[in-house]
């Protein structure tokens, strides 16, 4: 059987050197030919890449067929994988691809130590979920309007409060998030 610590002619632990060779060579890749800190957009990017090889690794392990699409939206990377059919990695309610969205955000912490907040679509799922969405909220915001009254919406996750709240800043309105999850929902309060 193989050890699990390798050493080298001369006793050193190549398998912790190896280690600090990777942290070096990933610093160094992060820092431009002035020892500055990359660009917000740098970072992104790098995210997204680091979020497309983990991907990639699981699709394969998975034996599942996908294209990768990276981008960088607003003040975030964002990842979509799209082709044949990926229902299993959506999940009921999207259960599959919200878990799936967090171990690749976890993947990118480990490589640079950074909280991510990428984005994960699959499939289109979030493309359709945010489209659904506006359209509750422009029907929501043009009750709260009529009404004078302030509006409660059925709990929703995390993204889909997102979708809503921006919907509902966008129309000069404002709305606030109330409850535990699971039950979180956005509230959308009069002018």
């Amino acid at each position: 059987m193989v050890s699990d610590q390798l050493t080298d002619a001369e006793g050193v632990d190549t398998e912790n050197t190896d280690a600090v060779e990777a942290d070096e060579a990933g610093a160094a890749e992060t820092t431009d030919d002035k020892g500055a800190r990359p660009s917000k957009v740098q970072r992104l990017e790098r995210e997204g890449d680091i979020a497309a090889d983990y991907l990639e690794e699981l699709l394969d392990i998975a034996d599942l067929d996908g294209d990768l699409d990276m981008d960088v939206e607003g003040d975030r990377a964002s990842v979509q994988i799209g082709g044949a059919d990926l229902s299993q990695l959506v999940g009921r309610n999207g259960e599959v691809l919200e878990a799936l969205q967090e171990l690749t955000r976890l993947a990118v912490y480990r490589e640079t130590g950074e909280r991510s907040r990428l984005m994960l679509d699959v499939g289109g799922h979030r493309a359709e979920q945010r489209t659904r969405l506006v359209a509750l909220a422009e029907k929501s915001i043009a009750e709260v309007k009529e009404s004078g009254e302030s509006l409660s919406l059925d709990p929703m996750s995390a993204f889909e409060r997102k979708v809503v709240h921006d919907a509902v800043a966008a129309a000069g309105l404002t709305s606030e998030s109330e409850g535990a999850e699971p039950k979180r929902h956005v509230v959308i309060l009069p002018a």
